[in-house]
C-alpha cells in the first residue's frame, strides 16, 4: 500500500486564494504543478509514501472558462494539456485546485462525476503510471486533498496529510478537530487547545544529532507529545557526555552504546504511545534518506560542519523546514576561565529564509575536511600532518543548563509556528541568545546574490533528482 501527502508553500497557497477565492460566489479553477519524494519505506508505518511538493502555480485562465457558478465550473482542456506537457517534461505531478465558494470541504458528486475524465486525459498524454492530484479550497481555510489512481474504476486515495509551510506551518488531516486526548496532555490543551495535541501527535519529526542538544530535544518532543520520531547519530555514549546526553546512563558509556539506542530507549521509558526509531549512520548515508524524506520538520543538532552543509541543502529540496541550532561558548585561558561570550544560536531553513551558508555558519573548507576524515581517514592524518586540513582542536565548553535551553528555544519555535502563541508576528528565521548578557537578538542575514539553495526558488521543493540533492553525497 502506498500513501500520499502534500506540502504546499505558503507564498503558492496565497496565489490559488488570489486566484479562486474570489467576491463573485463562484468556483474557480487553477493548476498546481508537483515535484515528487518518493519514500520506498516510512520508517514507522514500513509502508511506500508519496510526498508532492508545490513547485509552481499556474491559474486557468478566465478566458477559458466555460461555465463557473456557485456549485460548478468547466473550462478549455488546452490548458490542461499544455500543463500536463510541462509537468511531463520536469517529472511533475499536476493538480487541479478549485474552490468550493459554500463552504463545503469535501468533494461534491460533481467533481466524482468530472475528475475521471481529466484523470483519463492525463494518463493518455503522460502515460499509465501518471496520477492526477485534486484540491479543494475553502473561504474558511479548509483544504481537502485525494489522488486519483485508476480513473476507469474511479479510484482515488485521500491526502493522509496536507502541510501548509511558511511563517507558520498549518496541517490539514482527515478527522482534525475530532480527536480524543490522552489525560497526559489535558493540561497542555488548557494552555495551547486540543488542535495543538492533535496536531502533534500526527508530526513525524527527525533529530539529527543526539548529543547535549539532540537528547533535550527528543525528550522534549516526546514530553509534548509528538507522535512519531526518528533519530539520526552514529557516535556512541562516552563518559565526557554522560553529563549532557538526557536518557544516559554510567552503564551506557561503559556498553560503548549509540547514543541513538539510548536516546530511543529513554523516550519508550516514558510510556505517551511515541513510536521512535533509531538510525545509527550520519546523516548523508544513503540509508536515511527514506527516514529524513518521510519527515514534516527536522531538528538539526549536529557540531559538524558536513552534517549542516547536508541539511541546508535537505531543507530547500524537500520543503522540509530544518530548525539548526548552535552553542558557542568563548573563554579565556585563566583559571577559573572568564566567559566572555556564551551564545545559543536557532536557524529556521526553509524557503524564503536565509541559509546557513549565506549566515556564515557553515565553513565549507572546514565540511570538507569532516567528509575526508570521515570517507578517507588515511589520506585526511596525513593532509593534517602537513596543516592541509582545518577544524581540529580541543573539545569545545559545553554545560548542559545552556545546552537544555538550547533546545527548549528550538522547540518553542515549533509550538509557535503550528499554534501562533506570540502573535501573527513571532516567528524568528534566526535568534540569538546571548546567555551570557540576558537577551535575545534576532540578527539577519540576506541570501548572496550568487547562491543556489535560497537566493531564488530554482531548488525549493525540487523533490527527487539525480544525484541526490543534485550532487554525489
Amino acid at each position: 500500500m502506498t500513501t500520499h501527502s502534500l506540502t504546499l508553500r505558503d507564498d503558492h497557497l496565497k496565489e490559488l486564494r488570489d486566484h479562486l477565492l474570489r467576491d463573485d460566489g463562484c468556483e474557480h479553477a487553477a493548476y498546481l504543478l508537483c515535484s515528487i519524494a518518493s519514500i520506498r519505506r516510512d520508517p514507522w508505518d514500513r509502508e511506500a509514501h508519496r510526498k508532492y511538493l508545490s513547485a509552481r502555480v499556474i491559474p486557468v485562465p478566465d478566458d477559458q472558462v466555460i461555465e463557473s457558478t456557485p456549485t460548478v465550473v468547466t473550462w478549455s482542456t488546452a490548458s490542461y494539456v499544455r500543463v500536463l506537457k510541462e509537468a511531463a517534461a520536469n517529472g511533475q505531478i499536476v493538480a487541479v485546485v478549485h474552490n468550493h465558494p459554500a463552504g463545503m470541504s469535501s468533494f461534491s458528486p460533481q467533481d466524482d462525476a468530472n475528475e475521471p475524465d481529466l484523470v483519463q486525459l492525463a494518463v493518455n498524454r503522460n502515460g499509465p503510471e501518471t496520477n492526477l492530484l485534486s484540491l479543494i479550497l475553502t473561504a474558511d481555510g479548509h483544504i481537502a486533498g485525494r489522488v486519483w489512481l485508476l480513473p476507469k474504476e474511479g479510484a482515488h486515495a485521500p491526502m493522509r496529510l496536507i502541510r501548509v509551510i511558511g511563517e507558520s506551518w498549518n496541517l490539514h488531516y482527515p478527522g482534525r478537530g475530532g480527536g480524543t486526548a490522552m489525560p497526559a496532555f489535558q493540561r497542555q490543551a488548557l494552555a495551547f487547545g486540543d488542535a495543538l495535541n492533535e496536531d502533534l501527535r500526527m508530526l513525524r519529526v527527525g533529530i539529527v544529532g543526539c548529543g547535549g542538544t539532540g537528547s533535550a530535544v527528543a525528550m522534549l518532543l516526546a514530553r509534548l507529545g509528538v507522535g512519531q520520531i526518528v533519530l539520526f547519530d552514529n557516535d556512541i555514549v562516552d563518559r565526557t557526555n554522560l553529563n549532557r546526553l538526557h536518557g544516559s546512563r554510567q552503564a551506557d558509556a561503559d556498553a560503548l552504546r549509540p547514543k541513538v539506542d539510548v536516546v530511543a530507549r529513554a523516550i519508550s521509558e516514558l510510556g505517551l504511545g511515541v513510536r521512535v526509531v533509531p538510525v545509527e549512520a550520519w546523516v548523508g548515508d544513503p540509508q536515511c534518506r527514506d527516514p529524513l524524506r518521510s519527515c514534516d520538520v527536522t531538528f538539526g543538532c549536529t557540531d559538524d560542519h558536513e552534517g549542516r552543509l547536508f541539511l541546508n541543502r535537505f531543507a530547500y529540496y524537500y520543503t522540509v523546514p530544518v530548525i539548526d541550532m548552535g552553542l558557542s561558548v568563548d573563554v579565556d585561558h585563566g583559571e577559573p576561565p572568564t566567559v566572555k561570550a556564551l551564545d545559543g544560536r536557532v536557524t529556521v531553513l526553509s524557503p524564503h529564509n536565509t541559509c546557513l551558508l549565506c549566515r556564515g555558519v557553515i565553513n565549507p573548507q572546514i565540511a570538507r575536511a569532516e567528509s575526508m576524515k570521515r570517507t578517507n581517514p588515511e589520506e585526511y592524518e596525513q593532509r593534517k600532518a602537513e596543516s592541509y586540513v582545518a577544524g581540529e582542536g580541543n573539545p569545545a565548553p559545553a554545560v548542559v543548563t545552556f545546552t537544555t535551553e538550547l533546545a527548549c528555544m528550538a522547540v518553542n519555535e515549533m509550538i509557535h509556528r503550528l499554534q501562533s502563541f506570540r502573535g501573527a508576528d513571532g516567528s524568528a528565521a534566526n535568534r540569538v541568545r546571548k546567555f551570557h548578557l540576558n537577551e535575545d537578538r534576532q540578527p539577519g542575514h540576506k541570501a548572496l546574490p550568487a547562491c543556489p539553495i535560497c537566493s531564488s526558488d530554482t531548488l525549493w521543493g525540487k523533490g527527487d533528482v539525480q544525484p541526490f540533492l543534485g550532487r554525489v553525497s
